[in-house]
């Protein structure tokens, strides 16, 4: 069993035994036709990783706090699935040129205060990138949460993330790319 086969196992039980807040009930995994519609839609491939979590596990409703954003369709009220929010803030971004959001850069988990935990499908590593607006400027709005989506992940199932309790205080790095991805204005 490879390395990535063992974690969505793991990722597997842990998401039939918890509800995230907001959740009653695991959705069903996507289909690959939804799965290409998403990337048709976004204009970039998602990670292999996270592709498998939609494909195999479930439409969202797993994970962290309050859990996986679906990918497409089937989100709680009041919360816009992954492809519908990277899109919205896209546009966004093209309106308010002081805070774009990078492209390739996918909302996947929203934490609360418009905070969210996103991937950079542009990046092999496919690092989780923690969205913080409630600071000053763009530029430091953006923080690496973990190198990879494989480290969020286990950061998840170990009880190791930023946002466990034991990890008060916990530091994130400011994330150096923010500025390249970020160059010009974005288009949506």
């Amino acid at each position: 069993m490879t390395e990535n086969e063992q974690l969505l196992t793991r990722v597997a039980d842990k998401a039939r035994n918890t509800r995230p807040w907001g959740w009653t009930s695991l959705p069903r995994p996507v289909d690959a036709a939804t799965v290409a519609r998403a990337e048709a839609a976004l204009g970039f491939r998602l990670p292999p990783l996270l592709a498998a979590l939609y494909l195999r596990i479930g439409d969202g409703g797993f994970g962290p706090e309050y859990g996986l954003l679906p990918l497409l369709d089937n989100a709680p009220a009041d919360e816009p699935a992954a492809v519908t929010q990277y899109l919205t803030n896209r546009a966004e971004g093209v309106e308010d040129p002081d805070w774009p959001w990078p492209e390739g850069v996918l909302p996947i988990s929203h934490w609360g205060c418009a905070m969210y935990a996103c991937v950079d499908c542009l990046s092999p590593e496919a690092p989780v990138l923690l969205f913080e607006p409630n600071a000053d400027e763009a530029d430091q709005a953006w923080y690496v949460d973990a190198p990879s989506l494989t480290a969020w992940l286990t950061a998840w199932l170990d009880g190791t993330g930023w946002y466990e309790e034991t990890n008060d205080g916990m530091d994130m790095e400011p994330w150096p790319d923010f500025p390249l991805r970020t160059a010009g204005h974005p288009t949506a």
